[in-house]
This record gives C-alpha cells, sequence and structure tokens, in this order.
C-alpha cells in the first residue's frame, strides 16, 4: 500500500509540475491525487473509521488555510474594483529609469508583505504598462517585481501562502517571523535590484501612448481612499487579532470581511444598481481566483495521507542520515520550490517535520518560510507571481532565465547566508 500511494503522490507531483504542457489544470490534478490516496489509504487499512477520523482532522487545519485565503482575496479584490492602489501607485514619479527601478522595487517589496504576492505581481507589472512603453524594459521591471513580491511575501505571515501556512500551522508566530526573516529577504531583493539598476543606469522612462478609450473607475477618490486603508488596515489587524482572542486567522479575516462589506453596502446605497453593481463585494466574491483556493484544497489533502501513513516522517529520517545539516536540506528545498510549486513543498515539510521535536519558531521553520517564498523567484514558472507576469508580459521561459534567473539565484543564496549567520549571532 505505501509504494502505491508513493507512487500516486509522485505522479500527482509531476503531472502539477508539468501543468502547462500537458494543458491539465493543476487543479484537477491535486483533486484526482487527493481522492486517489485517500481511497487506496481506506480500502488498503480497511480501517473506515479510524481513516474517516483522520480525514476530518485534515480537514480542520485544510478550511482554516482556505477560509483565510477566501476573506483575504476578496478583501483584495474589492479594494482593486474602487482602484484602491492607485493611492500608492499615483505617487511613483521619476524620469530616470534607474530611479523608478529602486522605487518600483521597494513599493512591491513592502506591498507584498501586507498583501499577498500574486496579487502585489498583478498591480505592479499593470502600473508599468501604463508608465513604461517599451516592452523591453517592461520585461526587466516584471524580473525584478516577482522577485520583491516573493521577497516580501516571506516575511510576514499574511505575504505568502506557505507563510501563512506556518502560521496557522502553529509553526511561527507572526511577531518572531517579521523580525527573523526580515533582513534575509531584503537582501534577496537588494542583490538583483542593484545589479539591474545599475544596468539601467542612463536611460530615460519612455512614457506609453495614452489610450483615449481607457474605462476609468467610477469610484470617488475619497471612496477609493477608504477602502484602500480599511482593507490593509483589516489585513494587518488579523495577526493583532489572533495574538489578543487566540482565536485562528481566519475568524479575524472573515470578521474583517464583514466589516468591509457592511462599510461597502452603506457608501453605495445611493447610488444606482448599474453604477455600483462592479464595485460591490458580491461581485469581488466572483472575481476570486477559485482556481488556486480548489488546488490549495486538492494538495493538502493529498499530503495529509503521506503524513498520517507515516511516510513523512521516514523521508524526513532519511534526509538526516543522508545529507546531515538541516540548513542544507532546507536550502535545498528552496532550490526545488523553483521547479514546483511551494505550497505542496511547504505542506509536505509540516508533515515531516513534528512541533514536538522542531518547536514554534525554531530554526527550521523560519528558514523555510524565506527559502521557500524567495527560491521560486529563481525560475518565472516557481511562483504564482512568475506565472502571473509571464501571462501579463508574455516573458519568455528562457529570456527569463538568461537575464533574471542568475540574479535571483544569487539574491536568494546571499539572503539565505544571512539568515543563517543572524541565526548563529543571535542564538
Amino acid at each position: 500500500m505505501l509504494t502505491a500511494l508513493i507512487a500516486i503522490f509522485v505522479i500527482a507531483y509531476a503531472a502539477i509540475a508539468l501543468e502547462h504542457p500537458l494543458k491539465i489544470n493543476k487543479s484537477a490534478t491535486a483533486l484526482i491525487g487527493a481522492g486517489l490516496l485517500w481511497t487506496v489509504y481506506a480500502v488498503g487499512t480497511g480501517e473506515h473509521t479510524m481513516v474517516g477520523a483522520e480525514l476530518g482532522q485534515s480537514l480542520m487545519g485544510t478550511a482554516q488555510i482556505v477560509f483565510f485565503l477566501i476573506g483575504a482575496m476578496t478583501i483584495v479584490e474589492v479594494v482593486d474594483a474602487h482602484d484602491g492602489f492607485y493611492v500608492i501607485t499615483s505617487r511613483i514619479r521619476t524620469a530616470k529609469l534607474s530611479s523608478l527601478m529602486w522605487m518600483v522595487g521597494f513599493v512591491t517589496f513592502f506591498l507584498s508583505s501586507i498583501l499577498d504576492n500574486l496579487t502585489t505581481t498583478i498591480v505592479m507589472v499593470s502600473l508599468m504598462k501604463k508608465l513604461l512603453g517599451k516592452h523591453e524594459d517592461r520585461l526587466f521591471f516584471a524580473g525584478i517585481i516577482i522577485i520583491a513580491a516573493n521577497a516580501g511575501g516571506a516575511w510576514t505571515p499574511i505575504g505568502d501562502v506557505t507563510t501563512t501556512m506556518l502560521w496557522i500551522g502553529g509553526q511561527i508566530t507572526s511577531w518572531n517571523i517579521m523580525k527573523s526573516v526580515f533582513l534575509a529577504s531584503i537582501v534577496s531583493l537588494l542583490v538583483p535590484l542593484a545589479v539591474t539598476a545599475r544596468m539601467l543606469r542612463g536611460k530615460m522612462v519612455v512614457a506609453p501612448q495614452r489610450d483615449a478609450n481607457t474605462i476609468t473607475c467610477m469610484a470617488s477618490h475619497f471612496e477609493k481612499t477608504l477602502m484602500f486603508y480599511l482593507g490593509l488596515g483589516i489585513l494587518v489587524a488579523v495577526p493583532l487579532f489572533k495574538g489578543l482572542t487566540g482565536l485562528p486567522p481566519f475568524m479575524g479575516i472573515l470578521f474583517g470581511l464583514g466589516i468591509l462589506w457592511a462599510v461597502g453596502d452603506l457608501m453605495h446605497q445611493g447610488k444606482t444598481d448599474d453604477d455600483k453593481e462592479h464595485l460591490t463585494l458580491v461581485r469581488a466574491l466572483t472575481k476570486i481566483d477559485m482556481g488556486s483556493i480548489v488546488f490549495f484544497i486538492g494538495i493538502l489533502l493529498a499530503v495529509a495521507t503521506l503524513e498520517h501513513t507515516h511516510i513523512l516522517s521516514a523521508l524526513a529520517q532519511w534526509l538526516e542520515q543522508t545529507i546531515g545539516r538541516q540548513d542544507v536540506i532546507v536550502v535545498l528545498i528552496g532550490l526545488v520550490s523553483a521547479v514546483v510549486d511551494n505550497v505542496p513543498l511547504v505542506a509536505a515539510s509540516m508533515g515531516m517535520y513534528n512541533l514536538a521535536q522542531y518547536p514554534t519558531d525554531s530554526f527550521l521553520w523560519e528558514f523555510m518560510a524565506y527559502c521557500a517564498g524567495t527560491g521560486g523567484s529563481i525560475l518565472i514558472i516557481g511562483s504564482a507571481s512568475g506565472v502571473a507576469a509571464m501571462g501579463l508580459e508574455k516573458i519568455d521561459f528562457f529570456w527569463y532565465m538568461k537575464k533574471i534567473s542568475l540574479l535571483a539565484l544569487v539574491g536568494y543564496l546571499a539572503g539565505a547566508a544571512v539568515y543563517v549567520a543572524q541565526y548563529r549571532l543571535m542564538h
């Protein structure tokens, strides 16, 4: 039975990694894999009551992550529908490409730490289309945006799905991950940012031609500002809510979503249905990426079978005996995340190492948050933000590998070295 479970998981994992050439959505693969794994596990053991109880236990943990993601993604969609990000992007003004590169890099880094790396990438790449007329310039900016978004998402509990998983699972705490991983994350951005900005030194910004047919947002300046600060305030308050009440993060995000919903309804109650239809939270719910949500459900439930059958714990023991060094193991996991999705990697790692042996905020979990979050920048297919930018700007895989991958790799290794040195100095 164990051999069959491993074979099914490896095949499903390979199909997820080869989503684009196979032309089969990774969400479908994840669901099929989860279904097959639990079926084989139930039939193989014959202990249907026990397996059902374990499935219920796994579902509880999965639901917490899914509810949190639905709430956070909806809040971001509401802010975007009101063109709330204009509050930030309208302040980005410079005539030099190198100066613009520094500004975009830092704005993306800190915006990603509050939102998530996928949304931040979409916002910033879309902004570059409004600021830069030359496609070649936009490609370099897109590369830095991917690196900055992934680096920014790694050091806060709400900036990246994998960090959120570790936070909700109890492997890390919000304040500790912020103060421990921030320096490594900013270094992983500064190295490629400095090199790219130097390459663009002396070049001027070429503005795109204005499109007279562009549709403007119907929200007023007050509505844009209110929804932006309220939405971001709710996201930032979730860790505080968890700290004050001890309740899981999904409860805080759903509570905040209700507040945002009520404020939006009150603010638009005097408008006609046509004017407010695209601004409502109900519309935002239809725009969130449910495909990604379903993928998380499938992959987390699939990994749960390997955890319950002790396959992951056996793998952890093998890695310890073969490699021995924990820092090297985590760095390799981060490098693998450049090829395959980091969500199942982190989910598997959470099953490989238990909290009794590696308690909350230990070296393993903090370093895992950094490596899994930033390692995906090395290849454009290694992160959701990279895939999004690839679609928005039609970035060629080999162009990214030639121009950006080495910079991202050097930044990743530099940040890893900084974290390890910092940890040894402080402990």
